[in-house]
């Protein structure tokens, strides 16, 4: 398969000596990356290592303590990212009263929908085909996670920032991960996706972003990861 070449334009995301710290405990950084479009990066470390809080950082939960982010060139505001950018974070954000579909209806009305898809389309993407009517209470983790990964596929956006996508899914799961990021790529998408490492995105030959536990010390030293 070919993958057509997206990147002749500016980088869709950059961060440039990105670095956070709490209570003066630096968490990560300084970093120095892009994402392109049609592009999955992984962002690799261990529990500690710091990958959770990069993402909200990302995601314009937490402002960083130094650094700057930018998004097509330009730095980045809530604002402009908000209506650019889907995260999937530990928590699946359903709502556990309503069923399946009625939590895929919720974030299409909240969000929108990309073209070509419908919830219903969603589901049966992620393996929930005949689930539409249960209640996300009664559903267990790994179908959580697929309804989660449903809200992600209708959102018509370019950019997927998922935190530990691979967390509470079988083999089946895993294979469906890395196809949904496979197709979100070939589309022009791009995603920056967290992960311990053992089920690793392997689609070619993707960037990877080490991250791992940082110490006062080491947040002027030249121990931040790198890549481009």
């Amino acid at each position: 398969m070919t993958t057509p070449d997206f990147h002749k334009s500016p980088a869709l995301f950059e961060a440039r000596a990105l670095a956070f710290a709490r209570n003066d405990e630096p968490i990560f950084g300084p970093l120095d990356f892009t994402l392109n479009a049609g592009e999955v990066v992984l962002i690799e470390g261990d529990n500690g290592a710091g990958k959770t809080t990069l993402l909200r950082v990302l995601s314009g939960l937490l402002n960083p303590t130094s650094g700057e982010i930018r998004l097509d060139g330009e730095p980045l505001t809530l604002a402009r990212l908000s209506p650019r950018v889907a995260l999937l974070a530990h928590q699946a954000g359903l709502k556990d009263d309503l069923n399946a579909l009625e939590n895929l209806h919720f974030a299409a009305g909240l969000h929108g929908l990309r073209a070509g898809i419908a919830p219903e389309i969603a589901l049966t993407s992620v393996g929930l085909d005949g689930y539409a009517d249960v209640p996300v209470r009664q559903l267990s983790a790994g179908q959580r996670k697929r309804v989660a990964l449903a809200r992600v596929l209708l959102a018509p956006v370019g950019l997927w920032l998922l935190d530990e996508p691979y967390a509470n899914l079988d083999l089946d799961g895993i294979r469906l991960v890395n196809r949904l990021l496979e197709e979100h790529a070939s589309r022009g998408g791009a995603a920056l996706i967290t992960s311990h490492g053992a089920y690793a995105y392997t689609s070619g030959t993707p960037r990877r972003i080490p991250l791992h536990p940082k110490t006062a010390n080491a947040m002027s030293g030249s121990n931040g990861a790198r890549t481009s």
